[in-house]
């Protein structure tokens, strides 16, 4: 395995395609361009998959403004709206503390029921 990260690919690919002409197969250099735009804008593809509870449970949390180690510890938190979590939700987010802290960091998710992605409004 290598030390380039898919973005250092992806950067050298464009560079390439870049230094032909300005028509790359019919392709103006503004398309090359907004490619870039699309891919930095893009979801990574790896986005953690968690049940649908606890993806509610991360969007009660945030709006909150709970503190991640405290969404670990739900007997803890005394909250308006606070819906208490499954024993099945609870075992959940132990066993997969990883991927719930991912999911907590990115802001986004797919649903593991349906295959939806939830991507959680930025701070205004």
């Amino acid at each position: 395995m290598s030390n380039e990260t898919k973005r250092d690919v992806f950067e050298a690919v464009l560079n390439r395609l870049a230094g032909y002409q300005v028509f790359f197969n019919g392709w103006p250099r503004e398309t090359l361009d907004g490619y870039k735009k699309r891919y930095d804008n893009a979801l990574p593809d790896d986005l953690p998959v968690i049940p649908k509870e606890v993806g509610e449970y991360i969007q009660w949390g945030k709006s909150y403004d709970i503190q991640l180690y405290m969404m670990y510890v739900s007997q803890l938190i005394h909250r308006p709206g606070f819906k208490k979590l499954t024993d099945d939700a609870k075992s959940w987010i132990i066993s997969s503390s990883n991927i719930f802290a991912r999911a907590w960091l990115l802001g986004v998710w797919r649903v593991e029921e349906t295959g939806e992605i939830v991507k959680l409004e930025a701070e205004k």
